[in-house]
């Protein structure tokens, strides 16, 4: 009785999946990507994971056309083509998922807000985009965007160096790698990678540049870096045991996880800490600066207030923590950017000095 509910041929298997298990095995997917699967931009795990992704993609495109010009032997192989686009749009979510999970950590919301958008937005539509995965154009450019989404921050780990010639490498590698996929196809499918080459090779040089032009924007996050917690507080010590001691005024919980719009009471005299813990690959050592600015209310715009440089040394899971303090701050809005020694927006630290007669309750925290 019950298998009368169960696919019985491999196009029905494909209806199934669709309908029954592919919206369950995004979300699933997405939240066993972000803890479980890709909780380190660095680990090793991670690395084989992603190459897994791509070289079963790389296969399933060959296949696809290796079945549709006729020279594929295997029976096997040629009764199971309507899985295959199936195989490689299932490839790509992991890929996508992977990506939003990595790049989202890293990405200040005010700034790479965009870039996590569109990842996200291939994610969703990916569930969509089945009957695409047959075309030539559309795989070459969607395998072409998953490479270079891997090397902007696969790379910086090998080589242990961040900045924009690191970016550049990756771009370069990635046209290489696509180029050296597609002399292979036309090697033994030429007449598949010629009848769309022109347009193929237009869509790859508009993916490239749009990177190009998000990343020296500032609107892509700059993995493999990711703020993992900052926040403004009345004192921070370091103890001789290494851990930081910070003394913050006590709000809602939830307020914990928000960097904007804080609320900081301060009587005369009293100086104003900002805390950051920045997450960088194992071996990694670069400078993260804290920089401070004032909203002016007559001219409606920012004004730098001073800057604050320290070294970080990556590996540690918790980030590398550091602060800054500004003394005797004038009331109003301000803010801290925390960013690369290379100017890349790592995250922010938004917050209100209030003036008050008489000090806040405070409670003690350690990091």
């Amino acid at each position: 009785m019950a298998s009368r509910y169960f696919p019985k041929s491999t196009e029905e298997l494909v209806r199934w999946y669709e309908r029954y298990v592919s919206p369950f095995a995004l979300i699933l997917g997405f939240l066993a990507d972000n803890f479980f699967f890709f909780s380190r931009v660095d680990s090793l795990q991670t690395h084989l994971l992603f190459f897994f992704y791509l070289l079963v993609v790389g296969s399933c495109i060959l296949l696809i056309h290796f079945i549709q010009a006729g020279k594929m032997r295997d029976r096997r192989i040629v009764n199971m083509a309507p899985f295959i686009p199936v195989v490689m749009q299932f490839m790509f979510g992991n890929l996508f998922s992977g990506y939003l999970a990595l790049y989202s950590r890293s990405a200040s919301i005010a700034v790479s807000w965009i870039f996590v958008v569109v990842l996200a937005g291939l994610l969703i539509g990916n569930e969509r985009f089945r009957n695409l995965y047959t075309r030539f154009t559309f795989q070459i450019s969607l395998y072409f965007t998953v490479l270079f989404s891997f090397l902007i921050f696969f790379l910086p780990t090998v080589f242990l160096h961040i900045g924009p010639w690191m970016f550049v490498l990756s771009g370069v590698v990635s046209l290489i790698a696509i180029a050296l996929f597609m002399l292979l196809l036309n090697r033994f499918l030429p007449m598949i990678v010629r009848a769309d080459f022109r347009r193929t090779l237009a869509i790859i040089i508009t993916i490239f540049a749009t990177f190009n032009i998000l990343y020296f924007a500032d609107l892509i996050p700059p993995v493999p870096i990711a703020l993992k917690e900052a926040g403004v507080y009345h004192k921070v010590t370091r103890t001789q045991s290494g851990d930081y001691e910070l003394l913050a005024e006590p709000v809602p919980w939830y307020e914990s996880y928000l960097r904007y719009n804080t609320a900081y009471h301060v009587v005369a005299g009293e100086g104003v800490y900002v805390y950051s813990a920045v997450f960088a690959p194992t071996g990694l050592s670069t400078g993260i600066l804290h920089e401070w600015q004032r909203f002016d209310e007559i001219s409606e715009r920012w004004i730098d207030a001073g800057t604050l440089r320290f070294a970080i040394t990556g590996g540690r899971e918790g980030g590398y923590r550091g602060y800054s303090l500004k003394s005797f701050p004038a009331p109003g809005t301000w803010r801290v950017n925390v960013i690369t020694e290379y100017g890349k927006l790592v995250g922010r630290v938004s917050f209100r000095v209030i003036p008050v007669a008489t000090s806040v309750p405070l409670i003690s925290l350690t990091k």
